[in-house]
């Protein structure tokens, strides 16, 4: 096998553990790259541990005030701590007989918008993994094609350099994108986080009897 087949075996293999981990025998879908197990939803339990939410909440989309800042809070471009300040403005700035009703629309807003986002970057995810998969069977059969050709006496200098280039450039693109999909399974625990801290401050503002 030639120096340049033989380092991008050892890049897929090193590649392949790192996307398909050992232990992902033990996770519920085992072509799951991430560290995390894969849970494809949020549960409203996994986040709250208010009172129960009212069917009210449900239409949170009907209160323009609660639309606008549930876009404004759930952007991960406004830091977490200025988010729940904002909630606490909104809470003190009303009506005591009010607080409870919007707090309820609020977070319902949240949850729907967070656990939306994070449902589409988990479907993003697993689509990422799959074309991974894909490209490392293409480069271990590129690998192996090059590698063919270095054994032959007739094989052409130049031809082999090309096709050397080009593995080497492949590999390459898919180790990179190996280190980008570590980056990307943060995403998933960022939005829980956030939506974690988030209803915290909600049920914190709550008006208890």
């Amino acid at each position: 096998m030639t120096r340049t087949a033989l380092g991008a075996m050892m890049v897929l293999c090193a590649s392949a553990a790192s996307i398909f981990p050992a232990f992902a025998a033990a996770n519920n879908d085992p072509s799951w790259p991430c560290i995390q197990r894969k849970v494809p939803a949020l549960s409203l339990g996994q986040v709250w541990d208010g009172p129960d939410i009212p069917e009210a909440a449900a239409k949170w989309n009907t209160d323009s005030q609660i639309q606008g800042l549930v876009s404004e809070l759930a952007a991960r471009r406004l830091p977490l701590e200025d988010a729940q300040k904002r909630i606490t403005e909104l809470a003190d700035s009303l009506p005591q007989e009010q607080v409870n009703s919007k707090m309820f629309l609020l977070f319902q807003g949240l949850f729907d918008t967070l656990n939306g986002e994070r449902v589409q970057v988990m479907a993003g995810i697993s689509r990422y993994a799959a074309k991974q998969r894909d490209m490392a069977a293409d480069l271990r059969q590129e690998a192996s094609k090059v590698d063919a050709l270095r054994a032959r006496p007739d094989t052409d200098p130049e031809e082999l350099d090309r096709l050397d280039q080009r593995l080497t450039w492949e590999t390459r693109i898919y180790d990179e994108r190996v280190h980008s999909l570590t980056y990307v399974c943060e995403v998933p625990i960022i939005i829980e986080q956030r939506l974690y801290g988030l209803s915290k401050t909600i049920t914190r503002a709550l008006i208890r009897p």
